[in-house]
């Protein structure tokens, strides 16, 4: 057995176990091996029943599509009641009910996926060509912010667009796009965190730095959701504008990378912060290179993309691995927020779901987003 296919089946078999251990609640970050259960408002709320979903497609296991079910029921509690969601729709109904639907057929994730995908409609702003970020609940101020994160929050438009054979949901999705091609990329191929527009002109006022170390940083899970994002978005629409920035933000991406291919939790952090790493900033960033390969024609181009996908994804096994025998978590060295000092160094559930994710793609298999 080769260390992917050992890495994937530890990984199976911990989403197995954790049925049981970690049952119906929504985590985020793991202590000691032991992860919390997050209020089912955070946007994290989509990855653990990912995990499942994955579990049953590769395995059939009942259980698995049992638990993702009853998760996802749960979850109609947010997204009926309206007023607690805001752009992260995406990471929470694509790998809950969207997965459902596509495995299942089930009608009523259909739906549940529709709603959620109107609902991220229905916050773009037209002045300024994004979607808007956030709440006034999440952040008073945010009326005028679009995150880099909603590029991966984009591929629930593209797919409500073709179940529904409705453009409507296409073109938002393409004109965030382009507002990103437009205003977040950096001559250097870096992104910040948060751009903000006057809400009424559409006019650009400036970055934020948001989780980045400052505003001309380079935060590198920011970095990861613009990869792995923008490879979808080319995927959706053919758009050269699209593959050109993936590509490039992904060379950046992997040049700057420390010797274990996980990188800090800033590509740009002072040199007394750089015990702080990021696995889930790697982990999605292999399983964009994953994407990015998929899409590229040049077997030279796409034999690159994917070797260095599967370099990050053996680096961190080699070394962010969780091998305490009694702990649900899969990645250590996970990193929230450094400057509030939330979660620093920690399992992450999303860096458990794009380290799985990568590994499936890695042999062939299809991704969620």
């Amino acid at each position: 057995m080769d260390w992917m296919e050992e890495a994937l089946e530890k990984c199976l078999n911990k989403i197995e176990r954790n049925i049981t251990e970690i049952g119906e609640y929504f985590p985020q970050v793991a202590y000691e091996g032991r992860y919390n259960q997050e209020d089912k408002t955070f946007w994290t709320a989509g990855f653990w029943p990912g995990l499942l979903w994955l579990l049953y497609r590769e395995s059939g296991n009942t259980a698995a599509r049992d638990l993702a079910v009853k998760l996802e029921e749960d979850l109609d509690e947010i997204l009926d009641g309206f007023v607690h969601l805001h752009h992260d729709v995406g990471f929470m109904w694509l790998p809950s009910a969207v997965m459902d639907y596509r495995l299942t057929g089930s009608e009523q994730a259909r739906i549940r996926g529709l709603k959620a995908a109107s609902h991220l409609a229905g916050r773009f702003n037209q002045a300024g060509r994004f979607i808007r970020a956030w709440t006034d609940e999440v952040n008073p101020h945010s009326k005028g912010w679009a995150l880099i994160d909603c590029m991966m929050n984009l591929p629930l438009l593209f797919w409500a667009s073709r179940e529904t054979d409705d453009p409507r949901f296409y073109h938002i999705a393409c004109a965030h796009t382009d507002t990103v091609l437009n205003h977040f990329i950096r001559e250097d191929f870096t992104v910040p965190h948060i751009v903000s527009f006057d809400p009424y002109t559409g006019k650009k006022i400036g970055v934020i730095s948001g989780q980045a170390m400052n505003e001309d940083s380079a935060w590198s899970r920011g970095q990861a959701w613009a990869i792995y994002g923008l490879a979808v978005a080319y995927r959706e629409t053919g758009k050269k504008e699209c593959l050109d920035a993936a590509k490039n933000m992904a060379n950046y991406f992997l040049s700057h990378l420390p010797s274990d291919q996980v990188p800090y939790w800033d590509f740009r952090s002072k040199p007394e912060l750089q015990w702080v790493k990021d696995s889930s900033a790697a982990a999605c960033t292999a399983s964009g290179l994953m994407e990015l390969s998929s899409v590229l024609e040049d077997e030279t181009e796409k034999k690159f993309y994917q070797d260095q996908g599967k370099a990050i994804l053996k680096g961190l096994y080699d070394h962010y691995w969780d091998t305490s025998e009694h702990s649900q978590a899969m990645l250590l060295g996970g990193t929230v927020n450094c400057l509030k000092k939330r979660h620093i160094n920690v399992p992450i559930i999303y860096g458990d779901f794009f380290f799985t994710e990568g590994l499936l793609k890695a042999k062939g298999k299809k991704g969620i987003f």
